[in-house]
């Protein structure tokens, strides 16, 4: 997800939630000595200071997760606990098209009252379990060994993706979670694959790399942006693991900075992910789809993220088509004194703008993407997921 140090953003998907101040006044006894007073008052004004407050976040993917699948790995270079995740893609036996779960329920076991009849494992207590040793996790950097590589050899001919992520992170972090609008625009590129063949995607705000590397299965090149050292290593690692997915068909994902924030492009070439002359001249000469998922949540963030589009739009030879996933987060304000979703709503009247904006240099359409393609990956489709459609053109 973007993120930028240098500008108070809170950077959450969901609206930040802070408790009000708690003041607790501690039962003064009728009687006490001058020392135990002081104590006292300076323990209440201690208390007066505390403020309780509520900033670490949960994505609905590794919510709904079974904990099987997640499985620690190492400490990030912040200290942060890092797993690995598992997510198939579903296909049927002619690799076209994902498989669809059966929803007949006669193929349900039932007992005799027609209740569900679970299978539960019995207990054995003259069982021998093995010794388990602790395994103590350090800061590591984002390299793979040889025994992982050859695992993700292994995976990948399963249609296994698998990325590195961390979980319940602070506010600043959410864009090292996977979030159900990357999965909603992934399922929308494998079904629209030959739309996507052969061509130079851009993904802006791209966090775990999830989309990147579903996009390059199909795209000849894939720049994979976002900001942050910490989170950059970490979709570069992401890419790695999952060469196999793209690399056969001779596609590549190159992992750069790209700051909605900042005028232009990271040049400094003393920056492990900085861009040079010739990748920049390449983005503008053949890039023909920008894809986001789910970086609409602030709206400081949204402007940036627009104006970056029109930045990019201007400066493209060809004309370019903007996928934006986005999910509405409908939240109780006490501002409003009822439930809204802001964040969803600056995003539709930023595309609004857009698409009456009158520069006499570009031309934008902006029109709703339909739900209805198949779904690639397991994970909760719920309505308030949407997709949306924006191309832009220049004003001969």
């Amino acid at each position: 997800m973007m993120y930028q140090k240098s500008v108070p953003i809170a950077r959450t998907r969901p609206t930040k939630l802070r408790t009000p101040k708690v003041a607790t006044k501690l039962a003064k006894p009728v009687k006490t000595t001058r020392a135990a007073s002081l104590i006292e008052c300076h323990a209440d004004l201690a208390m007066d200071q505390v403020t309780f407050r509520s900033d670490t976040v949960l994505s609905d993917v590794h919510l709904l997760l079974p904990n099987a699948s997640h499985l620690m790995k190492r400490l990030n270079n912040v200290g942060q606990p890092v797993f690995t995740s598992k997510f198939r893609i579903l296909r049927d036996s002619s690799g076209e098209s994902p498989v669809r779960e059966s929803t007949d329920e006669s193929s349900v076991p039932r007992d005799e009252d027609g209740d569900l009849d679970v299978v539960r494992r019995p207990r054995c207590t003259s069982c021998n379990r093995d010794a388990v040793c602790p395994i103590i996790l350090s800061q590591s950097a984002a390299t793979l060994t040889d025994e992982e590589e050859d695992s993700e050899e292994e995976d990948g001919a399963r249609d296994i993706i698998k990325i590195e992520h961390t979980m319940a992170t602070p506010l600043e972090d959410v864009g090292k979670q996977i979030w159900r609008g990357a999965f909603l625009l992934a399922d929308f590129i494998l079904a629209q694959a030959s739309m996507f063949k052969g061509a130079t995607v851009l993904e802006l705000g791209a966090g775990t790399g999830l989309t990147s590397i579903v996009v390059a299965m199909v795209a000849k090149t894939v720049y994979c942006t976002d900001v942050g050292d910490d989170l950059l290593s970490m979709c570069q690692r992401n890419v790695t693991l999952n060469k196999q997915h793209f690399e056969p068909q001779e596609s590549e994902i190159r992992v750069r900075q790209l700051d909605w924030m900042a005028d232009d492009f990271c040049t400094d070439a003393d920056l492990e992910f900085c861009w040079t002359d010739a990748e920049i001249a390449d983005l503008h000469d053949n890039t023909t789809f920008v894809i986001a998922a789910d970086v609409c949540y602030d709206d400081d963030l949204t402007d940036a993220l627009f104006r970056t589009l029109y930045r990019l739009a201007s400066n493209m030879r060809h004309p370019s088509t903007t996928y934006i996933s986005i999910e509405k987060r409908l939240n109780f304000t006490l501002r409003n004194m009822d439930v809204s979703c802001e964040a969803y709503d600056h995003f539709c009247h930023c595309l609004d703008q857009l698409q009456q904006m009158t520069d006499g240099k570009m031309n934008f359409t902006v029109e709703p993407v339909k739900s209805s393609f198949p779904q690639f990956f397991q994970y909760e489709r719920v309505e308030q997921l949407e997709l949306w459609k924006k191309k832009g053109t220049k004003v001969k």
